[in-house]
């Protein structure tokens, strides 16, 4: 008698849940992930070993560029960089508008001198994009800026931290210069920010 054979029937998987899965998850990393802020100016930073990261609360940074720019990016907390600005203000005899305030909190970067941040700060949104001559924040042995914003940003809270993203091609003494004025007003816990040594 010949054997019977089971009748063979098609394996069929719903995929429903599997996608409704999936785009939640999508829609999760979508929402929550916070997008990389393009630099005022593209630096290429030197390379190292180590895998320290930064942290991502309080931290100030400082950004040199190869032609000795430097670019001050304060904390982004909206009521301490209103803070801080008053204590700019009054460090430097300026008064600044609320609306000059609120202008500062959307800022990237602060990239110009403290006698031209008032005239940027009330340019419309498309001049600030078209504006290319900033100057970057003045630090040399008789125009310490850019210290100065470090130096108030403290004094708005003394727990902030600061980072320093040079390129590999900036000249020593414009660091040397940099290192000097943290030294002088007793800050001396920063980091320097590199980009990752590929392993040979």
């Amino acid at each position: 008698m010949a054997r019977v054979k089971p009748k063979r029937h098609n394996i069929r998987v719903d995929m429903t849940a599997m996608t409704d899965v999936s785009f939640l998850l999508l829609t999760f990393f979508i929402l929550t992930a916070q997008f990389n802020v393009p630099d005022v100016e593209t630096v290429t930073t030197p390379s190292s070993i180590s895998e320290k990261l930064l942290p991502d609360a309080s931290l100030m940074t400082v950004l040199s560029t190869t032609d000795g720019k430097f670019y001050f990016t304060p904390v982004e907390n909206g009521t301490e960089r209103m803070q801080l600005l008053d204590k700019m203000g009054e460090k430097y005899g300026l008064k600044f508008t609320n609306q000059e305030k609120v202008e500062f909190t959307k800022l990237q970067s602060v990239g110009v001198p403290m006698n031209q941040l008032k005239g940027y700060l009330n340019l419309s949104e498309e001049d600030k994009k078209a504006f290319k001559s900033q100057t970057g924040v003045p630090l040399d042995s008789t125009n310490k800026q850019l210290i100065d914003w470090v130096q108030q940003s403290l004094a708005v809270n003394p727990n902030y931290k600061l980072a320093i993203k040079g390129d590999v091609q900036t000249k020593y003494p414009k660091v040397k210069s940099l290192f000097e004025g943290l030294r002088d007003i007793d800050f001396l816990k920063f980091w320097l920010i590199t980009s990752q040594e590929v392993a040979q």
